[in-house]
């Protein structure tokens, strides 16, 4: 079992930045690769960004590379979101989520273990 708690979510200007935090419990996080979801109001949740067990392969949505970055500290038991050069579009709650296979999933069903999300606003 794995629980997850998000954190650094927040109001943000256009063009501001955030970084968000995952932290996990249990001793078994190295096992997992992670990745970051996203879910606006009337939209379904998408994938924005994934990472490998041990953080030395990364990948993103189409719509947030170069602005986004994913990595983790195992030592820490956190995976992180920076976000840059934010847009309204990018306003949603944002999830984490651990699944036992690489990272590079797109689906939500392939991840086993979910937190409860965090809010990012994006004013315009």
């Amino acid at each position: 079992q794995v629980q997850l708690i998000e954190s650094g979510g927040g109001l943000v200007q256009a063009g501001g930045s955030l970084r968000l935090s995952c932290a996990a419990s249990g001793r078994t996080f190295s096992t997992y690769g992670m990745g970051w979801f996203r879910q606006a109001p009337g939209k379904e949740r998408e994938f924005v960004a994934g990472t490998s067990q041990s953080g030395m392969s990364r990948y993103y949505a189409d719509s947030v590379k170069g602005r986004f970055t994913i990595s983790r500290d195992n030592a820490k038991n956190t995976v992180y979101l920076q976000l840059n050069s934010l847009k309204p579009e990018d306003t949603a709650v944002y999830y984490c989520a651990a699944t036992q296979n690489d990272g590079n999933s797109r689906l939500t069903g392939d991840y086993n273990y979910w937190g409860q999300g965090t809010q990012v606003t994006v004013s315009s």
